[in-house]
């Protein structure tokens, strides 16, 4: 039984844990093949990981992020510990970010993942994680599909955590001196999404509309495109550039 101030702060929780009870834990996933055990394993060193680093920063002693490296002692566990283990790290997680409301400003910089943060992403990229998550054992239902639309979805996923992904899917890329990738994620009524790459790096931002875009869709398919996914129903978005365009905006999104 989670307590209720907890699923205050986490929200989207409760459906995500009743998405996992509705499977086999041997079930697959959309997730790199991940079971179902594998994501909740995952969610697990999640929620222990933000709750350690901010804590340490709140202590005065702020620790380096580790790796999903994290996740191999949760693997030894039985489906019944596991299960016990993700609901305590969730908690503890509330704790942490409860205690950095109170105690620290919200401007106050931490580190995660090489990279400075405030102290309110740690409970909102836990709650982003639960839904994309969820999205990759029910694909798209209702719940999903209204979650993923949420605006500050896509806030999250173009500000947080947009840049260290196209890192890593631009290093999948070859450029030379002059070689550049530009792509428009396009929801009509709303700022479009641009990403871009070269040899320099990469970046993404929000900007107004202008000229052709190269994908265009609903707002919640976009927040999966901008994970490297895509809605299972493709007339949810489509796509005017060439096949080497999108291609490479899909590598680039995808981050590995």
């Amino acid at each position: 039984m989670v307590a209720a101030r907890v699923n205050d702060l986490l929200p989207e929780l409760d459906s995500f844990l009743h998405a996992v009870q509705a499977r086999r834990p041997d079930a697959g996933t959309w997730c790199e093949a991940w079971t179902v055990r594998d994501v909740l394993i995952h969610q697990t060193g999640n929620a222990e990981e933000l709750a350690r680093v901010l804590a340490a920063h709140l202590a005065g002693a702020p620790v380096e992020t580790r790796g999903f490296d994290r996740e191999a002692p949760y693997r030894a566990l039985s489906d019944s510990e596991l299960w016990s283990a993700f609901t305590v790290r969730c908690e503890q997680l509330v704790d942490v970010a409860e205690a950095a409301v109170h105690d620290l400003s919200p401007d106050t910089e931490v580190m995660w993942t090489g990279r400075v943060v405030k102290p309110a992403f740690f409970a909102e990229h836990m709650r982003e994680e639960l839904v994309l998550h969820r999205w990759d054992m029910t694909g798209d239902d209702s719940t999903a599909v209204q979650a993923l639309t949420e605006p500050w979805m896509t806030e999250h996923s173009v500000k947080e955590v947009g840049p260290p992904l196209l890192r890593r899917g631009s290093a999948a890329l070859e450029f030379d001196a002059d070689g550049r990738i530009e792509g428009r994620l396009r929801v009509f009524g709303t700022d479009d999404i641009l990403v871009t790459a070269d040899a320099g790096g990469a970046g993404i931002r929000f900007t107004a509309p202008e000229g052709p875009a190269t994908i265009e869709s609903d707002a919640a398919a976009r927040t999966l495109l901008l994970w490297g996914r895509r809605p299972a129903d493709p007339s949810r978005w489509q796509s005017d550039a060439g096949p080497e365009t999108l291609r490479a905006v899909r590598t680039l999104l995808s981050g590995y």
